[in-house]
């Protein structure tokens, strides 16, 4: 790359393109993304299907070569040295490495031979990790004896055997039930509060970016539509939701009316005595809203104001739903 990288920049994409050949043709399906990630931060990314995500995701973990463009992961140039990247990074797949039929102890210690690591320093670290991640006291359990919180656990702990200064998560959580996904969550933080390790995540769940990462990408047709902070991209969603329930639906009209005057309502709907509309500072808008209601004779039998949420947000940005 010709330009100079600051040193607080773990990965950086200019340009990154990749097609298939299929039979219909070409088909691009990274359209020359351009992304930042800063060290230490947790870094949640998302599209909908076939968006590009996961081909954007396979990239940068060495899994896929780009056909255009280029990046820098961990210091290392992603074309020129894939290989100094991979020893550089944890990556944490989706569907899990371990062997059910495995000793927890020997899948942590043969994969840290993988890097170079001897089997007691492995079995220092690992032991020291299943610690961190209360996993005591599975070292000669096998992999399938674990529940599933604990497996997921255990693929992150592998992932972090060679200390990595930057760990990708594909869909950590999927399958689990909510304590343990609650539970994951907390150790996900630790990665990056007690560990340093900067972590790259991809979900399909709104309250787990919401939760967890302090920036989002977001990807869509190949391309990143969006980036920022959870209340910088929520803060493109105009105004708030707003639902008021009416005495009668005859006082429909008269409260459309106010609503507008008052509001500067949006995106107005009505069913029975029912109004939806979306409204800037909702929550300080709504006490004039209901004098002016009430002083044009119309009574409101229930009110709610709710801020925008990641949902609203991937549905103005694309159109669709993160999980369609």
């Amino acid at each position: 790359m010709t330009d100079q990288i600051s040193t607080d920049t773990i990965i950086r994409a200019r340009g990154l393109k990749r097609t298939f050949k299929t039979r219909g043709g070409m088909v691009e399906a990274v359209k020359g993304i351009d992304l930042t990630v800063e060290r230490g931060r947790i870094v949640g990314f998302l599209g909908p299907n076939g968006a590009g995500k996961s081909t954007t995701l396979k990239m940068l973990v060495t899994l896929l070569t780009p056909t255009e463009g280029q990046a820098t992961v961990v210091g290392c140039d992603l074309r020129n040295d894939p290989v100094g990247v991979r020893r550089r990074i944890g990556y944490v797949a989706q569907n899990g490495t371990t062997s059910p039929e495995a000793k927890v102890g020997l899948e942590i210690v043969s994969h840290a031979e993988l890097y170079g690591i001897p089997r007691a320093e492995a079995r220092r670290r690992g032991e020291e990790l299943l610690g961190a991640f209360d996993l005591d006291g599975v070292w000669t359990r096998t992999c399938g004896s674990l529940s599933g919180g604990q497996r997921r656990r255990l693929d992150i702990v592998m992932g972090l055997i060679h200390r990595p200064e930057l760990v990708f998560l594909d869909e950590p959580s999927t399958g689990l039930d909510p304590q343990s996904r609650a539970n994951l969550w907390s150790h996900i933080r630790g990665v990056r509060d007690r560990l340093g390790t900067t972590v790259f995540l991809t979900t399909h769940y709104m309250d787990e970016a919401d939760s967890l990462s302090d920036n989002l990408l977001v990807i869509d047709h190949g391309k990143i539509v969006a980036e920022g902070t959870s209340a910088d991209l929520k803060s493109r969603v105009r105004g708030d939701a707003m639902t008021l329930t009416l005495r009668s639906p005859d006082q429909m009209p008269g409260a459309v009316a106010v609503a507008q005057a008052v509001a500067g309502a949006g995106n107005v709907q009505s069913e029975g005595n029912v109004l939806r509309f979306q409204a800037p500072n909702g929550a300080m808008v709504l006490p004039g809203l209901i004098r002016d209601l009430g002083a044009a004779g119309i009574e409101p039998i229930g009110a709610e104001v709710a801020r925008p949420t990641l949902e609203d947000v991937f549905l103005t940005l694309t159109g669709r739903s993160l999980r369609d």
